[in-house]
């Protein structure tokens, strides 16, 4: 191989190839006859990167053309709009630069590196002796792989393991085995949600969250705001016959505003101890931007979901039409917080969170923010009233859509963008 500049033979016909040199070996053949594209996007690149490893590098980085054809080719590099830039021998490349044997191309400042270097035809072409059969090629369980963490291949299966074998040891109990599926299933919900925010947030963070939104469903808070908000401002009786306006009046304020405002209680102490700790303790607990807000308030929903679940609904159907009834009850409940409290509040955190980037406008941000959560909070109750399961149908995917536009805003509005690990939609970089 061309490593150190010599001149080639121009007798031979050579390839093009990129060999990585960090952080791990690696070799890439280009393409003479049509562009070659890197990036982290698997459906349009040619050189794919995994988004878990190499961070710094986006969706389509940047791609060679071959300029010259012929027995010794020419390429040059073209960045594509890459949010860390790529760059050539240490220097940022902002037009189409044309590369020589021995170039280092590196994509963002701490990104993976690659030479390009030249590899006569012949050697390509001939017969490679056979390499010898490695024990980890034979046994995989023996290599002990980084993507088994950062890619989340074990973490789930383990979880999903203890859980059946948790269910298979409650099945003559049908009050611990609910316990068990509910905790199953939403912890299920909020991984999803986690993996599309992409944020690291401290497990013992988003836990700490969940169980104190469980306590203050479980203090004088909740009565005093039942009182508050059902006594006292919806104090008016229905009448026999009511019209969807009236109904969703009466959610807006008896369900919509009192429950989203107990499962932002947890945002609101996250925010403050966020100010209050030294560092490194308040980047982990505090509420910093959009995603934390989102990954907090989804914790909270998941929070009010199982108390309520588990501690009013199913005991109350379970009573009446027994066991299997109730257990009927508490799977779309649990599996439906994705696109019920887990959605409303992670919009409501949404909106705490960009208060807290645009702090002249925190006061129109949470109004609106606790407005929509609390409307389509109103608006589910109401549909379950008037129209049946059509009605839920339509309200969870809009709350579904709201949370989801969230992540992806927050995702583009957070100052870490570069180590978001988050799970990939088509053509969003």
């Amino acid at each position: 191989m061309n490593r150190d500049r010599s001149p080639l033979n121009p007798r031979l016909t050579y390839a093009g190839v990129l060999r990585q040199v960090s952080p791990e070996m690696g070799q890439f053949w280009l393409s003479q006859e049509d562009v070659t594209i890197i990036g982290r996007d698997p459906n349009t690149c040619h050189i794919v990167l995994d988004a878990h490893i190499y961070t710094s590098v986006s969706r389509h980085h940047a791609q060679l053309t071959c300029q010259k054809r012929g027995a010794i080719p020419v390429w040059a590099i073209a960045d594509l709009g890459s949010v860390n830039g790529t760059y050539v021998n240490q220097q940022r490349v902002e037009t189409l630069t044309v590369l020589n044997a021995g170039d280092r191309i590196q994509l963002g400042r701490q990104g993976p590196e690659f030479v390009l270097e030249y590899l006569p035809l012949t050697e390509v072409v001939s017969t490679q002796p056979d390499p010898p059969l490695t024990l980890t090629q034979l046994l995989p369980v023996f290599a002990v792989h980084p993507d088994w963490v950062r890619k989340a291949y074990l973490a789930p299966g383990m979880v999903t393991v203890v859980a059946v074998i948790l269910l298979f040891a409650t099945a003559g109990s049908p009050d611990a085995f609910k316990v068990i599926l509910a905790l199953y299933l939403g912890s299920a919900a909020y991984y999803f949600i986690y993996q599309l925010c992409g944020k690291p947030k401290p497990i013992w963070v988003l836990l700490g969250t969940l169980t104190l939104e469980i306590l203050i469903l479980q203090s004088p808070i909740l009565p005093a705001m039942i009182y508050l908000f059902r006594t006292v401002l919806s104090a008016q009786r229905l009448p026999p016959h009511p019209s969807f306006w009236v109904l969703f009046s009466r959610n807006f304020i008896g369900a919509g505003l009192m429950e989203e405002l107990l499962k932002a209680l947890p945002i609101v102490v996250a925010y403050g101890l966020g100010r209050w700790l030294p560092r490194p303790w308040k980047q982990k607990v505090g509420v910093w931007e959009p995603l934390d807000g989102i990954l907090l308030g989804a914790a909270a929903g998941l929070g009010f979901t199982w108390t309520e679940t588990l501690g009013q609904y199913v005991p109350s159907i379970a009573g009446q039409f027994g066991d299997l009834a109730g257990l009927q009850v508490l799977i779309p409940r649990v599996l439906g917080s994705l696109t019920g409290h887990m959605a409303y509040t992670g919009y409501l955190g949404y909106c705490v969170g960009l208060s807290v980037l645009r702090p002249r406008r925190a006061a129109l941000i949470l109004t609106v923010g606790l407005g929509l959560a609390a409307g389509l909070h109103a608006l589910w109750n109401t549909a379950a009233a008037r129209f049946g399961p059509m009605g839920l149908a339509v309200v969870g995917s809009v709350a579904y859509v709201f949370l989801t536009a969230a992540i992806l805003k927050a995702r583009q509005l957070s100052p870490t963008r570069s180590q978001n690990f988050a799970t990939r939609f088509y053509g969003y970089r």
